[in-house]
């Protein structure tokens, strides 16, 4: 399936009236681009993934943790649905009927045939020009992760971990490592 975008202008309203046929849509800079679902591989990396930062965050009660996509409404033009966000819980009130409407705190998006190119593109410059404060790009074939923290520029990863990093998701607060040839395991 051809991932080409659609340019025109699209509203919030024509955006959501897309249709649930088990693509995902996204409209990014003002062009449309249509994804098929996703391979079991990459569905199971990324329910992994959220299942441990939901079972850290929801403990220590530092905020929302979305496993599914949700959409991401940065503004007119830009509507995007990652793998997993995360949003503070002091920023919880981005959280709204339609999606999370401003930057969340953390974006993850794991790499397909499909959409690498996009996640490392335009995806990473959206999320940076939009505020985003740390974006995983992972990449479940060649066993890596990707961290881009907006202290630390956006142009280049923070790190790329191999084999564990540290997250902390609010400043002064409680540190998860995660362990990444445990995430992002063959699930034969």
């Amino acid at each position: 399936m051809s991932t080409q975008p659609v340019v025109r202008r699209w509203t919030y309203d024509e955006f959501a009236r897309l249709p649930n046929d088990g693509n995902r849509y996204e409209i990014i800079g003002g062009e449309l681009y249509v994804t098929p679902a996703p391979i079991p591989l990459h569905a199971k990396v990324a329910t992994r993934i959220s299942r441990v930062l939901e079972e850290f965050v929801e403990t220590h009660q530092l905020g929302e943790v979305f496993g599914q996509p949700i959409d991401v409404l940065f503004g007119e033009g830009d509507y995007l649905e990652p793998d997993l966000v995360f949003v503070r819980q002091e920023r919880i009130g981005v959280i709204g009927d339609r999606g999370v409407e401003g930057p969340p705190d953390l974006v993850v998006e794991v790499l397909s045939s499909t959409t690498a190119m996009r996640d490392r593109g335009i995806k990473r410059e959206r999320y940076g020009h939009f505020g985003v404060n740390e974006y995983w790009i992972v990449d479940p074939v060649a066993k890596w992760i990707e961290v881009y923290r907006r202290d630390a520029g956006w142009e280049h990863p923070a790190m790329v971990a191999t084999e564990s990093f540290d997250w902390t998701p609010v400043s002064g607060g409680p540190t998860l490592t995660l362990n990444v040839p445990h995430l992002l395991r063959d699930f034969r």
